[in-house]
């Protein structure tokens, strides 16, 4: 068995829609980044290439190539999980933490936890998002933007 983690954060910008754990979340603002910017899976992919042996997602899609430019973190997910299993590895269960004062990660926790399961090839029950506010500190607590921590556990495919 091998564990991974993964951190990412992103700040909030106006203009573009905002996607967690593969859901458009209605929402004033969304959050810079080349692709469509999704922390939670964004964390989630560096915590599969971790525990992988993989690397981390900036070497793999890297925000200098066009070709990811405003790209679905759901197609790079697939991605990712081609090299998880190409290399011998399956998926026994995911974590995920968000970090934001808004939106409400509780009311949508369940959809982001099935869809993510559906895109790793495991049961609902396998994955779990949750969301903490940082009572007001930091970046994410003054509303500037969103972190998420991920955590997996892999196992040999036989």
């Amino acid at each position: 068995m091998r564990t991974g983690i993964g951190i990412d954060a992103h700040r909030f910008t106006a203009g573009r829609a905002l996607f967690l754990g593969g859901l458009e979340v209605p929402h004033p603002m969304g959050l810079a980044g080349h692709s469509d910017a999704d922390v939670v899976l964004h964390a989630l992919m560096d915590a599969l290439l971790g525990a992988s042996g993989g690397g981390d997602i900036g070497e793999i899609f890297p925000d200098s190539d066009l070709a990811y430019e405003g790209i679905s973190s759901l197609e790079l997910l697939g991605r990712v999980m081609e090299t998880v299993r190409g290399r011998g590895y399956g998926v026994l269960n995911a974590d995920i933490a968000v970090m934001c004062e808004e939106p409400r990660i509780a009311p949508l926790s369940r959809a982001m936890a099935a869809r993510i399961a559906s895109s790793l090839g495991v049961d609902d029950g396998a994955v779990t998002v949750k969301g903490t506010t940082t009572e007001g500190m930091g970046f994410t607590g003054r509303g500037e933007g969103i972190m998420a921590i991920a955590s997996v556990l892999l196992d040999e495919t036989g």
